[in-house]
């Protein structure tokens, strides 16, 4: 009895309560309902219900983000005005390659060195210490050739190197040797990255493209990277030629970016467009040397960056460039002014032909009008620089590859008077 009194009393007062409020309850989710039942005041739970009434007119709205949404949003906004300015500098070392990156986080510096230009240079160590570089946490080397590898071990001789990247190929060229022997005498750690690889620097992503096997082919089996600084894509090849490219392409990477350095600094060798058409880059950049012997870079790739409306800037034409972005937006800085055209540099239309059979036949030289790469050549090619007759043609195949054309003393009777003698015929040269 004392029970049903109770009831009744109860149920009359809530209908009081609710008739004297002069509204009905707010429909909501329990989540919502949760949160006003553990108000403390009359306050808290007002603010509630308004907080609840807000989000059922956002629910009621198909076009407004939900609430996930907008913090996701917000994360991705808080990542991107955290990030510092990364900045790529494209160094200009003439008929070589090299290019640094600099950026900071969480008050940690980080420097990354792609390359290091010519083994008989020192502007890569002298760019270095113009930016105050003191330590580089990763130096890659794309592939042993002279003009990619050249400087390394002078940048392991003189700043903090934490890791070096090789392809793993080899050579037995003096550059070669001498980076070997830097990296055991400093100690620096070892590591051959392969296809499928992902690390991360900080806030930047380091994809591996290629290679994930090596056959000591050197200018195919480059490592190719993509690196991403949150919404901004880089891409870099080396000197991996069209088919490496096509490995690319069929291996399933996401190889979209917004800025390609061209493969093999330009060459009709590198850059087929299906792989231009996948990258699909708003700016493409090339490192050739000014007035260079081969060509670089080839007219048909100049077009074909053209006329697919890609921006196309080169060291020989701008001198250094560097792209610097926040991980939304970049902007291009240049040494020098010009305009990359056809022909921009030496027009050496034979050179082009005999890349391109290089591309299906590893034995076909890469010649221009005035140049004979001693790397690549074939017997009956090297036998017309002075001095190399048949037996030192085969001779100088057998002792392959060379740092440069003073390299060729190895050779059996090629003394010092004769390594002049080929060098004032101008026709010898070092591959690119």
């Amino acid at each position: 009895m004392y029970k049903s009194n109770l009831v009744a009393i109860f149920s009359i007062l809530t209908i009081l309560l609710l008739s004297g409020c002069g509204q009905e309850p707010i429909e909501t989710n329990n989540k919502e309902i949760d949160t006003v039942e553990q108000g403390e005041d009359e306050n808290s739970t007002q603010a509630e219900e308004e907080k609840s009434t807000e989000v059922e007119d956002k629910s009621s709205d198909s076009s407004t983000q939900t609430d996930e949404e907008e913090m996701q949003d917000s994360n991705n906004n808080e990542k991107v005005n955290s990030l510092s300015e990364l900045k790529v500098h494209y160094i200009d070392v003439g008929q070589a390659d090299s290019t640094l990156l600099q950026f900071s986080h969480d008050n940690e510096n980080y420097t990354i060195l792609i390359d290091a230009g010519n083994w008989n240079q020192n502007n890569v160590v002298n760019y270095l210490n113009s930016q105050s570089v003191s330590q580089i946490d990763i130096a890659i080397g794309t592939h042993p050739d002279a003009d990619h590898i050249g400087q390394l071990d002078k940048v392991l001789n003189s700043f903090e190197v934490g890791e070096i990247w090789l392809s793993g190929n080899t050579s037995s060229s003096k550059t070669f040797q001498r980076l070997l022997k830097a990296i055991d005498s400093n100690g620096v750690d070892y590591y051959e990255p392969r296809a499928g690889d992902e690390f991360e620097v900080g806030p930047l992503e380091i994809a591996v493209l290629y290679p994930s096997s090596i056959s000591e082919n050197d200018n195919k089996e480059s490592i190719s990277l993509k690196l991403t600084y949150n919404e901004i894509q880089f891409i870099f090849t080396g000197d991996a030629d069209k088919s490496a490219e096509t490995t690319m392409l069929n291996s399933g990477f996401n190889l979209q970016a917004d800025i390609l350095q061209l493969g093999h600094h330009g060459s009709s060798t590198s850059t087929q467009s299906s792989f231009l058409d996948e990258v699909d880059p708003s700016i493409a950049i090339y490192s050739a040397g000014s007035d260079n012997s081969y060509g670089h870079p080839h007219d048909e790739v100049v077009n074909l960056v053209q006329n697919s409306n890609i921006d196309l800037y080169g060291t020989d034409v701008h001198g250094t460039i560097i792209v610097s972005t926040d991980g939304k937006d970049y902007k291009v800085l240049t040494n020098k002014d010009g305009t990359v055209s056809p022909s921009s540099t030496k027009d050496t239309t034979s050179g082009d032909s005999s890349e391109q059979q290089q591309d299906t036949n590893s034995n076909s030289p890469e010649t221009t009008d005035s140049c004979i790469d001693v790397n690549s050549a074939t017997v009956e090619k090297l036998q017309e620089i002075i001095q190399i007759g048949p037996a030192r043609a085969k001779e100088l195949i057998d002792l392959r590859p060379y740092s440069s054309v003073d390299d060729l003393s190895r050779i059996n009777g090629i003394g010092l008077a004769r390594i002049e003698d080929i060098k004032s015929q101008g026709l010898a040269c070092i591959g690119g």
